[in-house]
């Protein structure tokens, strides 16, 4: 049963949870069977860390002493402020505003939250709870009407240390996914919210999860990856996935760096080297095949097309997305063309554009999803494709950055539909698909328990819908593939089919789009074989 939490709640002067979950309260999911319960965080980190919203926290910030826990306050009530400033936040401004000032509180985005959903109705995970706290502080310390009338205008919240950190806890509860802007009558955007509560602290006071902040775009600035991975190692994995694609296909697979005149910059989640290897190879293999003209970068920052500063930091932002573009423009490449990653697509193509000045941004060098540019392989006709490689059943998740915020829908469902003959649709999808649950970097969060709650919360209407989309095949004789064209996308199909057994049950795997091209090129051996693919 969902708990009564009260705004005012979220203000108690207490490192006790205010809203403890229990499995039993979850949205149910057919088919997932037993569930272990929430595991209750250990007493050393109850007694060191802050986890006063739920028992969870990706930043796992210590416990404060009185003087830390003023300066925490200040620097947030200072925050606050500029995020109002047009001087200081430019860049996105006027949606913050119209989303502040116009919400009618109608609740029409509570029903489109997959977080919301899937814990049960939770309160604090309402898309309107975290907005509504932020539009009250601002009233109350910012306006006239609100420094004298107080309750009278909706300002009668009084800010400390509690309410700040539980309000930046609860912003790192949404995917910013930006579903709930779509539903919402009027067009306001309640994830705009989370991110500008997360801009608040990370500008601020330098309060991030560390695999966004220290460990992503620091990292990525000063060592050329989020990953850790230097020019050097970035060759090596290149040398290593040539010899493997050789191996796989028969043939001297090349795959150019620094070539200067390329026609395509390509750019991957670096993410993809360590993890998935065989996205970039498969990569290699189309556009060798296909005859394309590109070039990846060895250039610090030109091989990670991450950009984690999308999640939390306009200043971050700016410096990685001016990174990429000025690589482009050093190599003579005509265009970005960016790999199977949401988010570096959507930075790159869209985001970026807002905080870049003058020739940096739209014209000087254009951008685009890979997804397009395999569609115009396959129909090109340049390479033929048999079709009968892929007969076995498939359903596509959409990433939201790509779908729902670029409206790139179509190409990959021709793609997809053209190789895979047993493909069928999740329930919604498109435009309208639910987040995987690992979104804005929620994936590679991994700090204290907070995997425990993605997996159980934020990837379970995921989950649910890969069920229900494979509802007539769960005989686990069958193998199954989910599609995920996004390297963040498989870090949530990974956790949650390897946390919910779904390979163990069902015989379900995950894996991108380009393998599955690649898999039915006529004049290639077959290049998956799904056991390869399990989380396994």
């Amino acid at each position: 049963m969902a708990k009564n939490i009260t705004f005012k709640d979220m203000a108690l002067p207490s490192f006790e949870a205010i809203n403890p979950l229990k499995v039993e309260e979850l949205m149910p999911v057919p088919n997932l069977g037993e569930e272990p319960p929430f595991e209750p965080p250990p007493d050393k980190w109850k007694e060191k860390y802050d986890l006063s919203l739920d028992w969870h926290s990706p930043i796992a910030l210590p416990k404060p002493n009185a003087a830390e826990q003023e300066r925490i306050l200040k620097g947030f009530l200072k925050g606050l402020e500029r995020l109002f400033n047009p001087q200081d936040n430019w860049t996105f401004l006027k949606i913050l505003r119209l989303t502040t000032d116009y919400c009618m509180r109608c609740q029409t985005c509570s029903d489109a939250c997959h977080v919301y959903i899937g814990s049960g109705e939770q309160e604090i995970y309402r898309p309107t709870f975290r907005a509504e706290i932020l539009r009250r502080l601002y009233r109350r310390y910012f306006t006239s009407s609100g420094k004298f009338l107080r309750s009278l205008v909706g300002a009668d919240l009084e800010a400390n240390y509690h309410l700040a950190m539980r309000l930046v806890e609860s912003a790192y509860r949404c995917n910013v996914c930006r579903r709930c802007a779509q539903v919402c009558p009027v067009g306001v955007d309640n994830a705009l919210i989370s991110r500008e509560i997360r801009k608040v602290f990370t500008q601020e006071l330098g309060i991030a999860p560390k695999e966004l902040f220290t460990k992503g775009t620091r990292q990525h600035l000063l060592v050329g990856s989020s990953t850790g991975m230097q020019p050097g190692g970035f060759k090596e994995s290149i040398e290593f996935i040539e010899d493997d694609m050789g191996e796989r296909t028969g043939r001297k697979i090349h795959i150019p760096i620094d070539q200067k005149g390329a026609d395509i910059l390509l750019i991957h989640n670096a993410g993809e080297y360590l993890s998935w290897p065989e996205n970039p190879g498969a990569f290699g293999v189309l556009f060798q095949m296909a005859g394309i003209s590109y070039t990846l970068s060895s250039d610090l920052v030109g091989y990670d097309g991450v950009n984690y500063g999308l999640f939390c930091d306009d200043l971050e932002l700016a410096r990685i997305g001016l990174r990429h573009i000025q690589v482009a423009k050093k190599l003579g490449c005509k265009k970005i063309v960016v790999g199977e990653c949401g988010h570096a697509t959507k930075t790159l193509c869209v985001i970026t554009d807002r905080v870049l000045p003058g020739d940096m941004a739209t014209s000087e060098m254009p951008r685009e999803s890979c997804l397009p540019l395999f569609w115009e392989i396959y129909k090109s006709g340049v390479l033929k494709f048999d079709p009968s490689r892929n007969n076995f059943p498939t359903t596509l998740h959409d990433s939201c950055n790509i779908a729902r915020l670029m409206g790139i829908v179509m190409p990959q469902r021709k793609v997809t539909r053209a190789i895979c003959p047993q493909f069928r649709e999740m329930t919604p999808n498109g435009a309208h698909n639910y987040c995987c649950g690992g979104g804005s970097g929620f994936a590679i969060m991994n700090e204290l328990n907070f995997p425990q709650w993605r997996k159980k919360v934020s990837e379970r209407m995921k989950t649910k819908q890969i069920l229900e989309a494979f509802k007539d095949c769960l005989d686990p004789s069958i193998q199954k593939y989910v599609i995920a064209a996004c390297s963040n996308c498989k870090g949530a199909m990974r956790d949650l089919i390897a946390h919910y057994k779904l390979w163990d049950k069902y015989s379900i795997t995950y894996g991108g789009l380009v393998e599955l091209m690649v898999n039915a090129i006529v004049d290639l051996p077959p290049f998956m074989e799904l056991e390869f693919f399990s989380p396994d």
